[in-house]
């Protein structure tokens, strides 16, 4: 699955597509609520609504990056990818 991954990013790049690579998410880390006033070490969303990672592409449209998405190997074991404009501010 990892040279899956490498293929479709190192494809991607070679055709001016990738801002950033991005990185994997760790399992771990903090849930912040209640305004800020509780962090805690879960519970977490569940595991279908998990973000496990991000890419930032380059793109001319949404059609054209839900296009580019369409290679992305986390397809193959039933998983999504959510594909959104940055917002500039």
């Amino acid at each position: 699955m990892t040279q899956k991954w490498v293929k479709w990013l190192t494809d991607l790049e070679s055709r001016g597509h990738v801002k950033d690579k991005g990185q994997p998410l760790e399992p771990q880390g903090k849930v912040v609520r209640d305004g800020g006033k509780a962090v805690t070490d879960g519970p977490y969303a569940e595991s279908k609504d998990l973000v496990g990672g991000y890419t930032l592409v380059e793109a001319k449209d949404l059609a054209q990056a839900a296009e580019l998405a369409q290679g992305c190997p986390i397809l193959e074991r039933g998983g999504l990818v959510e594909v959104r404009p940055i917002m500039e501010m």
